[in-house]
């Protein structure tokens, strides 16, 4: 039997499947994955971005919003372009934004400021925030803290972090983004997960990086969703029909703002 999920972060528009995108999301769709939630990165990604979503609509769902790693001396130009889009269409969510110490250290301030920004507008359309925060859980939950309030809400993409960096970041209201690292040995999350709930949990690919083994080292792809599906229903042990039944609850309540007009 074949469940439903939705793909809470990929990258499909990326350049790595301009040779074989449609086959891609052709795959994806054929197993089991009804939507793909693509965040933006930059200024430059915005166009490709919508033009997948244009190709399949109500599928391929956008969101708005400046990486971290994109943040340079000249950001306050590029959130003024985002700030313009944002007022003028409907997007699932804020982001990908967030923190980034794992690059590059020299522009944090400028993270720290483009990221209070975004969450201002996350609050401001009461749509949900989706946070990057590599070597940088706990300066990223500090923020989220600080700036927290009844309509901010979303998803600690690509979770990583502790048991108790992830009750923390769930008792803000927030969820979080399992992926690949999940399925590796050395991931952490096998310890993690059991002590957290699915209640907590969204699933992702963060295509084209970071896929699951057995396709550890190759480009990620939204059809690996499954495969995340299986080993988080291994490590919590329960149903593959559970992981996907309370996983896309999670995920239409996340992005509810959005998804009620499709």
């Amino acid at each position: 039997m074949q469940y439903l999920f939705s793909d809470t972060h990929a990258h499909i528009y990326s350049p790595k499947y301009d040779s074989d995108r449609e086959e891609v999301i052709r795959e994806t769709f054929d197993s089991g994955v009804e939507r793909i939630y693509m965040p933006n990165v930059d200024v430059e990604t915005i166009d490709a971005m919508l033009e997948v979503e244009l190709k399949y609509p109500k599928k391929c769902i956008p969101m708005m919003g400046l990486h971290p790693c994109d943040v340079k001396k000249d950001f306050e130009k590029s959130l003024y372009i985002m700030e313009g889009w944002i007022n003028q269409r409907e997007f699932a969510g804020i982001g990908e934004t967030g923190l980034d110490l794992y690059w590059d250290k020299t522009f944090f301030e400028q993270q720290q400021e483009a990221l209070r920004i975004q969450i201002q507008w996350a609050k401001d359309k009461k749509w949900p925030i989706i946070l990057h925060c590599r070597e940088s859980m706990d300066e990223t939950i500090e923020i989220i803290k600080e700036m927290n309030g009844e309509n901010l809400t979303g998803i600690f993409h690509c979770f990583t972090g502790t048991v108790a960096q992830a009750n923390q970041i769930t008792e803000m209201g927030f969820k979080l983004g399992i992926g690949g690292v999940s399925t590796y040995k050395n991931g952490g999350l096998d310890k993690v997960l059991p002590e957290i709930g699915l209640e907590n949990l969204v699933l992702e690919t963060d295509g084209p990086y970071l896929a699951p083994i057995p396709h550890r080292g190759k480009r990620n792809s939204p059809a690996y969703i499954p495969i995340i599906a299986q080993r988080v229903a291994d490590l919590c042990e329960t149903s593959l029909e559970e992981v996907s039944r309370i996983t896309q609850n999670n995920t239409n309540l996340i992005f509810h703002s959005f998804n009620h007009e499709l």
